[in-house]
């Protein structure tokens, strides 16, 4: 990926991340700036047109590294963290909260990972394990090759046994972790819809067969992998396309390779649903059997019971119980 404009906090104009990611870019415009909030976070911005060219934002974070994961958000842990060293997303999919929570679609990249891990380290740990989930407001390997964090998190990991790391993916940019040994204490979770949802949804993201290559290359190299169905899209064929989607996946994955598998369905905070809607007026995704339920816009109860119960008997199909974590928000 190409940046044609890099923005730059002042302060860390000479971090040695920033100074090796703009030699990366060197035909890019260098604007400074005081705090990254002056442009990210500036009025009448127009996310779909800056969602064609985005910039770069390189900053520092200087609060809350890691935050406790949402109610019904984990893989089997007590204890749920997620850290976001990256604000908005490369891909461009239409069911995304981030376009409804951020007024610019530029990419903000915090240059600080130290910081990072050192919130990570001092965490107080009341059981033996804790799980840390990095990709909730952003895709964890897509930028890889330009920012280097997975990179650095690993490192940081490997020397942390009793937590564990989810690298939340649609990406195939592995080849950093394809250079070095599997952790034990690493899962690699890629995000799966069938064929005819992410060719219409899931914009610039890879094929399906792309991300399932990428997936059997970890598995030989001896990863965990985790399996994210997640949003489940209601729509007239549904069950066919999600029974093929299932048994696509799960041919072509080595069972004894399968970490965790998740499912949830489409749901946004009520506020950030009217936001995509008036983003994309003509989507018939938010045209949907959709009501407001304590603020966050879902299916209707009957609709989204249907799609649990349909999804979680044909992936009980491949898996035991003890690796399938439904995603419970109610």
């Amino acid at each position: 990926m190409l940046f044609q404009t890099l923005y730059i906090e002042e302060e860390v104009a000479s971090h040695p991340r920033v100074l090796e990611i703009t030699g990366r870019f060197p035909e890019a415009k260098i604007v400074y700036c005081e705090n990254y909030g002056e442009v990210f976070n500036r009025s009448a911005q127009s996310f779909r047109l800056q969602k064609q060219n985005p910039s770069l934002i390189l900053a520092r974070k200087y609060k809350n590294h890691v935050l406790e994961a949402p109610e019904g958000y984990g893989i089997g842990a007590s204890e749920n963290y997620y850290f976001s060293h990256m604000l908005n997303c490369v891909y461009d999919c239409r069911y995304c909260f981030l376009q409804g929570m951020y007024q610019s679609a530029n990419y903000v990249l915090f240059v600080n990972y130290e910081d990072f891990f050192s919130a990570i380290q001092v965490l107080p740990s009341r059981h033996e394990t804790s799980h840390f989930f990095s990709g909730y407001d952003c895709d964890s390997l897509a930028l890889e090759p330009v920012t280097g964090f997975a990179e650095a998190c690993l490192d940081f990991f490997q020397q942390q046994p009793g937590k564990l790391l989810e690298l939340r993916t649609k990406s195939t940019q592995i080849r950093g972790l394809l250079g070095r040994e599997a952790m034990d204490n690493v899962v690699v979770a890629f995000s799966l819809s069938p064929e005819n949802i992410a060719e219409s949804l899931e914009h610039k993201t890879p094929p399906l067969q792309r991300r399932l290559d990428a997936m059997n290359k970890l598995a030989n190299a001896g990863w965990k992998l985790g399996l994210r169905f997640d949003p489940i899209i209601y729509h007239a064929n549904f069950k066919q396309h999600y029974d093929e989607l299932f048994s696509q996946v799960f041919s072509a994955i080595k069972p004894e390779s399968i970490h965790s598998v998740s499912l949830g369905v489409f749901r946004l905070p009520t506020g950030f649903f009217r936001k995509v809607q008036k983003l994309y007026p003509e989507e018939k995704l938010f045209a949907g059997p959709m009501q407001d339920r304590k603020g966050m816009m879902a299916y209707r109860d009957d609709v989204e019971q249907e799609i649990m119960d349909y999804c979680k008997q044909q992936i009980m199909r491949y898996i035991d119980n003890n690796a399938f974590f439904p995603c419970l928000y109610d």
